[in-house]
Formats: structure tokens, sequence, C-alpha cells
């Protein structure tokens, strides 16, 4: 019997879910992308080789596993193109395994024109932290009913007619409002009719696909872009990102039925970072040598795979973490990056906050109070040994195990995997997503 597994960041984003979608992907006949853009990084290392992948499922570095775009994903396909240009170098075949829905969005040049315009007409406060590549017009344009598809390039006198129309309305607010030049037509229509040829033997009906695949008794993996925190619904809005990242989206993203999910997957790393703007309770200095934030990010490595970019570090928030795990409705959790914090003497666990007066135990909706809170920590103890590569829990140091334990009891879900490097062998797996008795064994805990 087939089983499907999510996997989704269940905080700012960066979590590490990249590694792990490929390391599941073990099990799996299947990799689908179900939102977001080219705005998603996902860094996998196998090897002496590193692959910095944007939309392209993770999965494609796994022989003979099936890759899927579905209909929730917003598609530059220029970028897609040179991507998968890089993925040939490296010997990879991308283009007999890579299926895409003809109901994806197409972002086009226009989008990334008004996205950057607008970001820099805002002051440095009020910015959103978007990377400029055109995903948020792009999403508008979708739910404006005005936007382009994939199946419209294979019309091209349609796809003419419909690009004048929104061509003039969005260079209007980019002339008149923004004061910043005009896209012309010809340049976007002749690049997406060169560009369509080149995708259209790729061009796949992915939800039927997808149900296919389920019937034979493949088991598929979901792989979420961004976070639960930059969920347009449910994140710190208005500095969240412009889709749903949140497990449920899985369904409505791929065109499958709800039924078809059997495991969500919670990537979360051992202490959290965000990039961009936007409240973040429990930020850390990170400039300052010697301080656990600079730790974390010198450590970490933490730039933005996108944008470069450094990432804001802060301790580990179970409040954050509690609110994700009731949205996404979370099976079980995957550690990352727990060696980073490896030395530091004592640790902090974000518990809960003290807003008005009162305490509470979850993240509240929506930036403006989340911008109010003031955290409240438990101290634990750090570990003076390594983490980094261990592959058995019993070989973690003693403090490295309470530590996690105790992340475990805050979060109210069990931790199925500890990664402890960019390896796929540098993992510690306590409950495989994959194996039908993971959901019993959790609900045993």
């Amino acid at each position: 019997m087939a089983k499907n597994v999510i996997v989704v960041g269940t905080q700012w984003g960066d979590e590490g879910k990249g590694k792990i979608v490929d390391w599941l992907t073990d099990h799996a006949k299947g990799v689908v992308r179900f939102q977001g853009g080219h705005n998603a990084g996902h860094t996998l290392v196998v090897g002496e080789q590193v692959y910095k992948l944007n939309l392209v499922p993770s999965g494609i570095v796994r022989d003979g596993v099936e890759c899927y775009i579905g209909n929730g994903v917003v598609l530059d396909i220029h970028h897609l193109l040179s991507e998968i240009a890089e993925l040939e170098k490296g010997g990879i075949d991308v283009r007999s395994r890579l299926k895409i829905s003809p109901g994806c969005p197409l972002i086009l040049p226009y989008h990334s024109a008004i996205d950057q315009a607008r970001e820099s007409a805002k002051s440095e406060d009020k910015r959103i932290g978007t990377t400029g590549k055109g995903i948020g017009p792009t999403y508008e344009d979708k739910v404006s009913r005005r936007g382009l598809r994939v199946y419209d390039l294979f019309h091209p006198e349609r796809f003419a007619e419909k690009l004048k129309e929104v061509l003039e309305y969005h260079n209007f607010v980019l002339t008149r409002y923004f004061k910043a030049p005009a896209v012309d037509f010809q340049k976007v229509y002749d690049q997406a009719m060169t560009d369509a040829e080149q995708i259209r033997p790729m061009v796949t009906d992915v939800s039927a696909a997808l149900y296919a695949a389920n019937q034979a008794g493949s088991n598929l993996l979901f792989e979420g872009a961004q976070g639960t925190l930059l969920d347009i619904d449910h994140g710190t809005y208005p500095f969240v990102t412009s889709s749903n990242c949140v497990a449920g989206q899985a369904a409505a993203g791929a065109g499958i039925g709800p039924g078809m999910l059997h495991y969500v997957l919670g990537i979360t790393k051992a202490y959290c970072t965000r990039v961009g703007g936007g409240p973040f309770p429990s930020e850390l200095d990170i400039e300052t040598e010697g301080v656990p934030g600079y730790q974390m990010s010198q450590v970490g490595r933490e730039f933005g795979t996108v944008t470069g970019r450094k990432r804001r570090c802060g301790w580990f928030d179970a409040a954050a973490l509690r609110r994700s795990g009731r949205i996404n409705g979370l099976t079980g959790l995957c550690i990352t990056k727990l060696d980073v914090l490896d030395g530091l003497k004592e640790l902090n666990i974000c518990t809960g906050y003290k807003l008005d007066g009162q305490i509470i135990d979850l993240l509240p909706i929506g930036a403006d109070e989340v911008a109010r809170c003031e955290p409240i920590y438990e101290t634990m103890p750090g570990w003076s040994g390594t983490t980094f590569g261990v592959k058995r829990w019993e070989d973690l140091p003693a403090e490295a195990r309470a530590y996690l334990d105790r992340l475990e009891q805050l979060c109210e879900v069990p931790i199925a995997i500890v990664s402890t490097g960019p390896e796929r062998d540098e993992t510690i797996l306590k409950q495989h997503p994959f194996n039908n008795q993971a959901k019993a064994a959790a609900d045993q805990l």
C-alpha cells in the first residue's frame, strides 16, 4: 500500500528541508513541489557535489525518481531552464523525469519589475525582504484572474492577446506610479515562445499522474518551500511569502485529495533563523564575536541560498513551533543543525511570551502582536562533546539528548529524525516516516 509523506518547514524557512527530502527519497518513487517559486532555495550535499535547487524538486539527484511541479507553484520558465542546464552539466537526467503542471501560473518579466519597484519604494523599516523575483505579483495576478498559465503558452495568439492586456495594466503601474521603465511586449512574448518549446515535452497533467502513481502503490514525497511562519495566512503577516506553506496546501497545490496525505514531517533547526524583515521574538546578536548568536551565524553558515543575505539567528522558539505543529498536523519532527550548538555552555529555549501583562504559550497571529511579545526562557546545560556526524541516538552527548527530549515535550510532537551534518548518512533515525507503523508509534509517546 502506498505511503505518502509531506515535508514542511516549521519556522521561517531555511530549516534544511532539501537534505531531508533527498534522504527520504530512497523510499519514494516521486517527489512533488506544491507551492512557492524560485524564491525557494534547497541545498543538497552528495559526496563532493553541492546542488543548489530553486524549482526542481530535491528528488532529482536520485536516479529513477519522478519529479513533479504542481499547479500551486508559480513558474519562471527561463529560470527553470537555466536550472535544468546546470543539473545536466553535472550529468543528471532531468528532462525525462520532470513533469510540469499546465496549470502553473507564469512568472514573467513584468512581475519581477513590479516586485523590485514596490520594495524599493518602501522605507527601510517597511520592507518585507522579498527576493524581488516576482513571486508576489504573480500570485496577485492569479487571484485577480488576469494571470497567464503554462497552458496558455501553447496557443500563441491567445497568449499574445492576454499578454497585451495584462502588460498594459502593469506598465501603467510601473511608469505612472513607480516612475520605472515599461516592460517591452515583444521581448516578453518572444522569450516566452522560445521557452515554451523547450518545456513542452515536460508538461503533464500532474494531478492525474500523481493519482495514477498512488493507485499503482508508489510512495510519494511532497516537498514544501519556505516555512510555516512565512505562510500568507498563518505567518507573521505582512512579513510573509505569497503562498500557503503549510501541509494542507499539498492537496490543493498538487491536485490531489487530502486522503492521499499520510504523514507530515516538520523540519526545524535546533535554534531559529529568519531572513528579511519581520518580528523575531528570540533573536540574538549575531555580530559580536563570542556570543551564542555569532556562533549560530558563523558555524551554521547562515546565509540565504537564494539571496546570500545573512540570516538572523535566535534561540529555539517552542511556542512558535507549537503553533506550527497544530497548523500542519505534524506527525513527527526532524531536528537539523544540532551540531551548530556544540560547545555552548548554556542553551535557552523560548517556552512562551509575556504580552500585555499575560503569559501565553502560543505564537500570536500577525506581525504586530508578535512584535510586542517578550520571550520567556528556560535554560538548559549545553555540551562539550561533538554531535557532528553522529549516526546513533545513544552516541549523542547526554546533554544533547536531554535538550532534544525537552524540545519534544515542549513542542508536543515526537522527534523522528535528527540531522547531524549535511551528508546523507549524517542522520539519526528514530522513526522512519515511510514506515507504516510510524503514526502508531508516535501516538504511543
